[in-house]
């Protein structure tokens, strides 16, 4: 009896052998059955989970490697090719500040709390300039990233998380800048700038969680990017940037503080500038507003993700 081998290359072409004696046909047979079960390739199969789900810190660690490709991408393709190159990073808040110290310095007086209109009213720029052009990228970040989406698999929340830490590197120059600025002005830094690091959590913390909402919804819904730039300028008004909370009449300002980044803006000015004790009051109820649209965009943003490849 002759039998036609077929390796398990798929390069090598099949050849005949003899069967030895004492084999039968039923023998060989259940060889093949054993080989080509034993060969068998393992597979993932890749199922949407139901319900509402939290984030999975294990798997966005697993893919930890792409993270850090597409943060550095972002980075990479601000200043690639650029004449500027870092100084893009500074001139939004430098110009917002000239701007600002006219129109509502010189000619609106608005009070500075005792400090130059230019160096208050750049403090907030720093953390308002990270804020708005963080949330903004990651809010169209899953429609930018479209094609992506489609072709393979990964984390989908690694898209508006990569837009908030890449905007770090712009916060950090211009938070270098502006403590480079600060001895112009004969500013000396209080010992509340410890609490800056918070202050700068509670910055990111709030734009991932507005970020993670506006792109599940903007991947659904197109018209949610095109109100985007009204909404950041309404919400730039909402804040202190220009003005200071003093202008807030006082049984306000609670409410007013529902907005995190009064807090930010606020801390800012009282660790860097002293122009008041910390606003513990202020930080403390933004930050409970923070924990919550993280948490909240988080578990949307994961509840939609199964259904981003077909609607991208």
């Amino acid at each position: 009896m002759r039998f036609l081998i077929h390796p398990l290359n798929p390069t090598e072409p099949p050849y005949e052998r003899q069967a030895e004696p004492n084999v039968s046909t039923a023998d060989v047979s259940l060889f093949c059955m054993s080989t080509s079960t034993t060969t068998t390739s393992p597979h993932t199969v890749i199922k949407p989970r139901e319900g509402w789900q939290l984030i999975d810190f294990r798997e966005l660690f697993a893919y930890r490697d792409l993270f850090y490709f597409l943060v550095w991408r972002d980075v990479k393709v601000r200043y690639a090719q650029s004449v500027l190159g870092v100084g893009w990073a500074v001139i939004q808040p430098v110009f917002g500040m000239i701007i600002f110290t006219i129109i509502f310095g010189r000619l609106a007086h608005l009070d500075s709390d005792g400090v130059p209109y230019a160096i208050f009213s750049f403090t907030a720029l720093v953390p308002w300039a990270y804020f708005s052009n963080a949330m903004t990228d990651s809010s169209t970040s899953l429609v930018i990233n479209a094609d992506m989406i489609q072709k393979i698999y990964f984390p989908r929340l690694i898209i508006p998380l990569t837009s908030i830490l890449a905007k770090l590197v712009d916060f950090t120059i211009a938070f270098a800048l502006l403590l480079l600025m600060m001895p112009f002005f004969k500013i000396i830094p209080t010992a509340n700038i410890i609490f800056v690091p918070y202050l700068i959590l509670l910055m990111t913390l709030t734009a991932a969680g507005i970020g993670m909402w506006l792109t599940a919804l903007a991947i659904q819904f197109r018209d949610v990017r095109y109100g985007l730039n009204f909404g950041v300028q309404l919400l730039m008004y909402a804040s202190p940037v220009v003005y200071s909370i003093g202008l807030i009449p006082e049984n306000l300002r609670i409410y007013y503080a529902l907005n995190p980044l009064v807090g930010v803006i606020e801390g800012f000015r009282a660790s860097l500038l002293g122009t008041s004790s910390m606003p513990w009051s202020y930080i403390g109820v933004g930050s409970i507003v923070a924990v919550l649209l993280f948490i909240t965009g988080a578990l949307y943003f994961r509840r939609m993700e199964k259904i981003f490849a077909d609607v991208a």
